[in-house]
């Protein structure tokens, strides 16, 4: 009898923004900026020259990458004041928290040199990601299919370099930091999963941990790179999500689930972090699940 092989639940949001491959003339520069984001660079020509705020200035060449934590104030110019550089770079952000930890604790704000596997795992990514990209054949879902799989290509060869790669550079938090901002986050994804969310603060979270507020807010944003509440809300989101996409609850229902106070602050809540209210939200879900049969109706579940 063959073994019976579970296949796991998969719940991942990838968002990829604000990427291009563009050559700049010698001399070129741009100005300080800071993203929400984690930002990643490939140099496919020449030598660039980038700031990073409080940690150093890095020149680097073809085949070298960086990847700029979010919220890093830095600064991107060509080394040559004669010569040209090409570049490809795009923004992302992913909801795995530990992935998050890895990235800022072991190879963010660096240059990772073109000979290791992560860069050349970057640079393959961000070339393939380009060439979907301009690749007028493809449909708008096929080109975004084939961009979302070279980029998680690039974070699987990531997760798997990962350890030989810090073992080089050391990490940038203690175990017993990454230890009290795994507990924080499990509490906090512990009380947001329960069916009815409960009344709860940041400051509750700490007190169980038995940590001040402060030092749990400085942990955590060290360690994963985003503030407690942000984790709080992104993790409220997702629920509201997933709840929104069920066809057995209502938006009122969905807002005493969620914990707010009534259906319009649940509303104005939603609307903030998605752009757009519950009900649409919900009628656009509803728009997914169906599907054509042979008489034009009927839904797929």
């Amino acid at each position: 009898m063959k073994p019976f092989v579970p296949i796991p639940v998969v719940d991942s949001s990838l968002y990829l923004f604000g990427g291009h491959r563009r050559t700049v003339p010698g001399g070129w520069q741009f100005f300080e900026q800071k993203h929400q984001a984690f930002e990643l660079m490939c140099l496919v020509d020449g030598r660039q020259t980038t700031e990073i705020k409080g940690v150093g200035t890095y020149d680097y060449g073809a085949g070298d990458a960086m990847i700029i934590s979010p919220g890093t104030l830095h600064t991107n110019k060509n080394s040559s004041d004669e010569e040209t550089m090409t570049y490809i770079c795009f923004h992302f952000n992913i909801e795995s928290l530990e992935l998050k930890s890895e990235l800022l604790g072991n190879v963010v704000n660096a240059v990772i040199p073109a000979e290791e596997p992560i860069a050349q795992a970057a640079v393959k990514a961000a070339e393939e990601i380009v060439a979907c990209s301009a690749d007028n054949e493809l449909t708008k879902e096929q080109a975004s299919l084939k961009i979302q799989r070279a980029f998680l290509d690039f974070l699987l060869a990531l997760t798997e370099n990962l350890s030989s790669y810090a073992q080089q550079k050391g990490t940038k938090y203690s175990e017993s930091e990454a230890k009290t901002s795994r507990l924080i986050a499990t509490l906090i994804k512990k009380n947001i999963d329960q069916k009815e969310i409960p009344l709860f603060s940041f400051e509750d979270i700490c007190q169980k941990v038995g940590i001040s507020s402060g030092y749990g807010h400085r942990t955590f944003k060290k360690v994963y790179g985003v503030t407690p509440l942000h984790y709080i809300e992104s993790q409220k989101y997702n629920k509201a999500k997933r709840l929104l996409g069920s066809p057995e609850y209502s938006i009122e229902d969905i807002s005493y689930l969620m914990g707010a106070s009534s259906t319009s602050n649940f509303t104005k809540q939603f609307k903030k972090w998605a752009g757009i209210t519950p009900s649409r939200y919900q009628r656009q879900m509803k728009q997914k699940r169906r599907v054509r049969t042979l008489k034009e109706s009927g839904y797929f579940e």
